[in-house]
């Protein structure tokens, strides 16, 4: 399962509640389900081989990207060694979201203000990728 961005939606922030009353709480996510063959690798080099490419890529936005070959080899064949890696053949996925579609549009804005003025990074997320898709 993946996660992305959910959380606690309150009444108070649809204008509808408080033109009629009528409204409770509920929770906003986003979440994948992958299936498929999972396969664990016990393998340093492959392990060594998927981390050096993990790296680079991540490294790549750095103006003065760091990398393994940066570290003393000893001490990333120590590290390696204790790692199991894992690769899922996905064969399906299954996703779900929830980010107030149910609403009008005027409760939908009420609660993007609402996760906005909570300012964590959680609300926040959650508050883009309904701005994202509505």
């Amino acid at each position: 399962m993946f996660h992305g961005p959910d959380g606690y939606i309150s009444p108070s922030w649809y204008p509808t509640v408080r033109d009629h009353g009528k409204g409770v709480p509920t929770w906003n996510y986003a979440v994948v389900h992958a299936y498929g063959q999972l396969r664990v690798i016990d393998d340093a080099a492959w392990v060594r081989e998927q981390s050096g490419s993990l790296t680079k890529q991540q490294e790549s936005v750095f103006g003065s990207p760091w990398s393994i070959a940066d570290t003393p080899p000893d001490f990333i064949e120590r590290l390696t060694s204790s790692i199991v890696g894992v690769e899922l053949t996905i064969i399906r996925l299954l996703g779900k979201w929830k980010i107030s579609q149910n609403q009008p549009e005027h409760n939908r804005d009420g609660v993007i203000q609402g996760l906005r003025t909570q300012g964590t990074h959680q609300a926040l997320e959650l508050a883009e990728s309904m701005e994202k898709y509505f």
